[in-house]
């Protein structure tokens, strides 16, 4: 079973850091139980465990010690007397005569024999899945992903006594656990946080009754681990336990990938505006976690900016802000100042947009080769060259209306060979070149090509206009 593997490569991992010799049941009764299960609030919930079956009156957080160590013992018979099953195992099948229940999950059809130390080790490694937004969880087969972790247990155990925070959930350790490794993994992380930092940085929301961890979008995950492993690809387990069990299965993870998106953005950019310098870039990443599995592996394809799709074909104008207009005759003083203020957000909203699409869409076209940097920025402003030739409205359209929205090589080149017939003789060379180009183009990096020029051929159109 893979959540007993987990757990076998981080007791390995703990026992050589620590300079430990611990078994499986001995971790288990001397930390694992004690962080775990033997507080008011625990940060796993087992359905079926003996940690959840509770006597009549009984209720998790008026749980007296005595009673906490009489459930582990209960635990301990069940295992003793070979009774293995998802209530004495995590990751193991329900118990069933006939065959497997919809609640059982990451099993097999294969006889086994499992003997007791595998048994504590499938609960040490349930401890290690990281909850990602989408209701999936991944694990990561890796000692030093497992081991920071485990750090981050001894934190949320710290939150979940603090009484100042009394409202804080538990049982949320797979969640809290995305959290702890995009944090502590993170360019702004510092040694010194407390509760009120990771709020601030929406690690935990407010409700009227709670207070609970907030779950991590995995794009976000996969370009912090990325700064830690940038030259590694891992390979990630993805799953879901609920009232319907789901597995996606073993994914590579390239963090490699991520690292060519932050070169890229420099070098369009600067230095100053690096993609790692803000979360809010990186939220513009990555497409449902599902979907993203359905590629066959994460990493620079399943980062595919939010929306990116609406802006191919016809529907696809990137509408990029104007410089607000002056104060209107009779425009209360307030209003115009609500009014520029809402504009300049607007306008720096697109501008994110904007430079995150054009930094994907670049990464992709250049995967298999090396291009210019800056062509599709050159086409643009020589399109918009050709368009400003004429008073007329038939280059605009031709522009606006055919080549920029080419589904296909062939119309976009159809649309060229109209184009090239009035364009200026020293730009020649550079649409000969573009046609060679798109010519020679998959028709993935052509849909990909023609939205690039979309964008900056918008970005030039607004830089003229300001």
């Amino acid at each position: 079973m893979i959540v007993a593997t987990i757990g076998k490569t981080f007791l390995y991992a703990y026992n050589e850091r620590y300079g430990k010799t611990f078994s499986a049941k001995e971790f288990f009764d001397s930390f694992y139980f004690e962080c775990f299960f033997n507080h008011q609030k625990y940060m796993l919930w087992v359905t079926n465990s003996p940690f959840v079956q509770m006597s009549s009156g009984q209720k998790t957080h008026s749980l007296q010690p005595a009673e906490r160590i009489e459930k582990l013992e209960n635990l301990h018979q069940k295992i003793l007397d070979g009774e293995i099953d998802a209530s004495t195992a995590i990751g193991f099948p329900a118990a069933e005569e006939k065959e497997f229940a919809t609640t059982s999950g990451l099993v097999t059809d294969i006889g086994l024999l499992f003997d007791d130390e595998e048994i504590y080790l499938s609960w040490i490694g349930g401890g290690f899945g990281i909850g990602v937004t989408g209701a999936y969880t991944i694990f990561f087969n890796e000692p030093e992903i497992l081991l920071k972790l485990y750090e981050g247990w001894h934190v949320y155990r710290q939150f979940l006594n603090d009484t100042t925070i009394s409202e804080l959930r538990g049982n949320q350790v797979n969640t809290w656990n995305g959290q702890w490794l995009n944090l502590s993994y993170g360019k702004q992380f510092r040694e010194d946080f407390d509760f009120a930092m990771l709020h601030a940085h929406n690690i935990f929301s407010r409700s009227d009754k709670n207070i609970e961890v907030n779950t991590v979008k995995w794009s976000e995950l996969f370009f912090n681990i990325s700064r830690k492993f940038p030259h590694h690809t891992f390979t990630g387990y993805v799953y879901s336990l609920g009232k319907t069990n789901k597995t996606l299965g073993f994914y590579p993870f390239h963090f490699s990938q991520a690292q060519k998106l932050f070169d890229y953005y420099k070098i369009l950019f600067g230095e100053q505006a690096a993609l790692d310098d803000t979360r809010e870039y990186e939220s513009l990443f990555g497409l449902h976690i599902k979907r993203a599995c359905k590629l066959g592996s994460l990493g620079l394809q399943a980062l595919e900016p939010k929306d990116l799709r609406k802006y191919y074909g016809n529907d696809s104008n990137l509408k990029l802000i104007k410089p607000v207009a002056a104060r209107k005759k009779g425009e209360a003083e307030e209003d115009y100042s609500v009014r520029v203020k809402n504009a300049e957000q607007k306008d720096y909203e697109n501008l994110i947009t904007f430079r995150t699409y054009k930094t994907w869409l670049l990464a992709m076209i250049t995967k298999n080769k090396e291009e210019s940097l800056k062509y599709t920025a050159e086409v643009a402003l020589a399109l918009h060259e050709y368009r400003e030739g004429t008073t007329k409205t038939d280059r605009k359209n031709l522009i606006q209306s055919e080549l920029l929205v080419a589904k296909t090589k062939k119309s976009f080149l159809d649309a060229l060979t109209t184009l090239i017939k009035d364009v200026d003789e020293s730009k020649l060379k550079m649409f000969k070149s573009l046609r060679d180009k798109v010519h020679l183009m998959s028709a993935e990096d052509f849909g990909y090509f023609v939205v690039l020029i979309k964008f900056d051929y918008a970005f030039a159109e607004r830089e003229r206009n300001s």
